[in-house]
């Protein structure tokens, strides 16, 4: 059952019906803006917000731990002798070889393992895990793309009181390590905590050091050795010498003895071409170049004292802070000192004085860098003061080429192993430059700002690929250079033939030059000696001296004076003749019936007469305000005589030997 309740209403009582229709709008009222309420309101420029139905998320970042990847290997040895066999004696360990050779377990045993190695060799020879896939590819040739880099990785000094990475070595094997000394070169600024630990990274794992070197005083300098990639010899700030093993670990094999070592840091070491692959050699800022053999690190085999005097005195001996050897030319190397100069020298004099060859001087601070050019051993590069200069051993005056003076202090520099005419220098603002002399010359081809402090070391590896730059707070970095810049160009090495001799064969002609001048003023300064008396004769004879060369002085000018007033009277005695006739050729001219226009000036040979000049000769001086008189001639103070070319000007009437003639007037006989 549904329910329904019905309400109702009268049609009266909802009032008048409405009845719409369509018409236009009316304005009924219309209220005017009040500008007084317009500094109650604040604009605001639109915004876009963007609204969504769902839950706000906040964004957070992690640091994750990298994934560390460690090399473990083991080194075997020779062992296991019985006691009653001594190594040391050959025909001892022969005889136990043979009887163990003939004894069956021996035998059975070699040939259970030989089944099992000849299964791992034919699985190893089943795929050749070395082949090339892309060898027949064509190398794609140098684009004109511009040079450019990319960091690579960075290494950082793990201590806690940083350290400048002071040198850089590559392993000799493909660059797959890098040795880096840390030490602080400042002097007297070391802290007692910092530590003198050194480090071997490998460049695929930046967080944690490969091998860790201890030596007694902190590394200025580390270098692998290129015969034995195990070997590394460094030098040390308190200026011994040392060399580790890294199949023995971070201890050092041996250390040179205090008293035989050099009294400074040790700023440079290199290793020597030798047969054992033992030998090396250091220089110092005490003034001297040791030759070392680790084998025997108890004294040097060899000492040079850089005494360009050729006396060995070491007290006035140059300090040494960079080194260059050439395996090339074994008997020769040089030395950069201190005071800007280059020593080059020759192992294999026999005195120490002939040890010592020649000089080049050209920088006005220390040689941080001393390298020479892998394709063109005759020049060498320094780095020193504000710029880096290339040299050629045939000039010794002055360097062949070099760079700018920069604002910042460069600190090293190294040639390209690729390419002859690119090098690199570093700077003390942090800068990275490359230089190719192909490609520009005033300016680096490219210039990188490595980090915010300065760069102290600089080193590149064998393929020209990757360099790493060293900072004063011990970082690392690695930077990758594009093809261009280690790939060798087309023509490249005849270019930079042709380049280097035209510098060099300049400055010798300027080095002549030099030299003929110089020649010239030694030659007159002696000459200037043998006619000077002697001091005493000149100080009794001065007031004769002085009276005599007085009077010549005046007698010279007095005939100077003479001569130059015969000269101008001469010519103004001609200008008066040349005048006379001008004036007398006019009035025959005038007498034939020819008039002369007032507007037209007479000149002749384009010289004019203005009216303010007076008439000179002989001594005879004419005022503007006085006539001049001479042989019966009257002229007006308005009317100047007529020289050769004067100009006459239209109001001046002319008088000549009693013929007066003025403008209006016709001339009187």
């Amino acid at each position: 059952m549904e329910i329904v309740y019905v309400y109702t209403r009268k049609r009266s009582e909802f009032g008048r019906q409405c009845n719409f229709s369509d018409r236009p709008a009316e304005l009924h009222v219309d209220i005017l803006p009040d500008p007084g309420q317009a500094a109650n309101y604040i604009d605001r420029n639109p915004c876009d917000i963007a609204i969504q139905c769902a839950y706000d998320m906040s964004e957070h970042e992690v640091n994750t731990e990298r994934f560390e990847m460690e090399t473990r290997g083991i080194n075997h040895v020779e062992g296991g002798w019985p006691k009653d066999v001594n190594p040391q004696e050959v025909e001892q360990t022969i005889r136990f070889r043979k009887k163990v050779e003939k004894d069956e377990n021996y035998l059975n045993t070699m040939l259970q393992l030989g089944s099992v190695m000849e299964h791992c060799i034919k699985q190893n020879n089943a795929i050749d895990i070395y082949e090339e896939y892309f060898e027949e590819e064509t190398t794609v040739e140098a684009t004109d793309e511009a040079p450019s880099a990319k960091t690579v990785n960075v290494f950082r000094d793990p201590t806690e009181i940083k350290r400048t990475a002071t040198h850089l070595s590559w392993h000799p094997d493909g660059g797959r390590k890098l040795a880096v000394a840390y030490s602080s070169i400042e002097f007297q600024r070391a802290s007692n905590d910092m530590s003198y630990d050194s480090y071997i990274w490998d460049i695929e794992n930046p967080n944690r050091p490969d091998l860790t070197l201890k030596p007694v005083s902190p590394l200025v300098c580390l270098e692998y050795n290129p015969k034995d990639s195990h070997i590394l010899v460094g030098g040390c700030y308190n200026g011994q010498l040392t060399y580790w093993d890294t199949r023995k670990g971070g201890q050092p094999v041996e250390l040179s003895i205090i008293e035989h070592s050099h009294r400074d840091p040790v700023y440079k070491v290199l290793w020597l071409q030798s047969k054992s692959g033992t030998e090396c050699f250091s220089a110092s800022t005490d003034g001297q170049v040791l030759w070392w053999d680790i084998r025997k690190m108890s004294e040097p085999t060899e000492r040079l004292v850089l005494d360009i005097t050729k006396k060995g005195n070491i007290d006035n001996a140059l300090g040494a802070i960079s080194l260059e050897f050439e395996p090339t030319m074994p008997t020769k190397f040089m030395v950069g000192t201190e005071q800007g100069m280059v020593i080059s020298c020759n192992r294999k004099a026999k005195t120490p004085a002939e040890k010592i060859v020649n000089t080049y001087s050209g920088h006005h601070g220390p040689i941080y860098a001393l390298q020479r050019n892998a394709f063109f051993p005759k020049n060498f590069m320094t780095v020193g003061d504000w710029t880096a200069r290339i040299w050629s051993e045939d000039s010794r005056e002055s360097s062949i080429m070099w760079t700018k003076y920069h604002m910042a202090y460069v600190s090293d520099g190294c040639w390209s192993p690729a390419r002859p005419t690119v090098f690199f220098t570093t700077k003390l603002d942090g800068t990275l430059d490359v230089w190719d002399f192909l490609f520009k010359q005033n300016d680096p081809s490219l210039s990188l700002k490595v980090c915010d402090e300065p760069l102290y070391s600089l080193r590149i590896q064998e393929t020209g690929r990757i360099i790493a730059c060293g900072s004063k707070l011990g970082t690392t970095t690695l930077l990758e250079f594009s093809s261009g810049l280690w790939t060798l160009q087309r023509n490249e090495k005849n270019l930079a033939t042709t380049m280097f001799e035209r510098e060099t064969k300049r400055e010798k002609i300027l080095e002549a030059r030099h030299r003929e001048m110089r020649l010239k003023e030694r030659s007159k300064s002696e000459q200037g000696k043998d006619d000077e008396k002697p001091e005493e004769d000149v100080e009794d004879n001065s007031d004769e001296l002085v009276a005599e060369a007085e009077k010549e002085f005046f007698e010279l000018l007095n005939s100077e004076m003479k001569k130059t007033e015969e000269e101008e009277a001469k010519k103004k005695a001609e200008a008066a003749e040349k005048a006379i006739l001008e004036q007398r050729l006019s009035e025959a001219t005038k007498e034939e019936g020819l008039e002369q226009e007032p507007e037209e000036p007479v000149k002749e040979e384009g010289l004019e007469q203005t009216p303010e000049e007076p008439v000179k000769k002989e001594g005879l001086e004419q005022t503007p305000e006085e006539p001049a008189k001479k042989e019966g001639l009257e002229q007006t103070p308005e009317e100047p005589a007529k020289k050769e070319g004067l100009e006459q000007t239209p109001e001046e009437p002319v008088k000549k030997e009693g013929l007066e003639q003025t403008p209006e007037e016709p001339a009187k006989t």
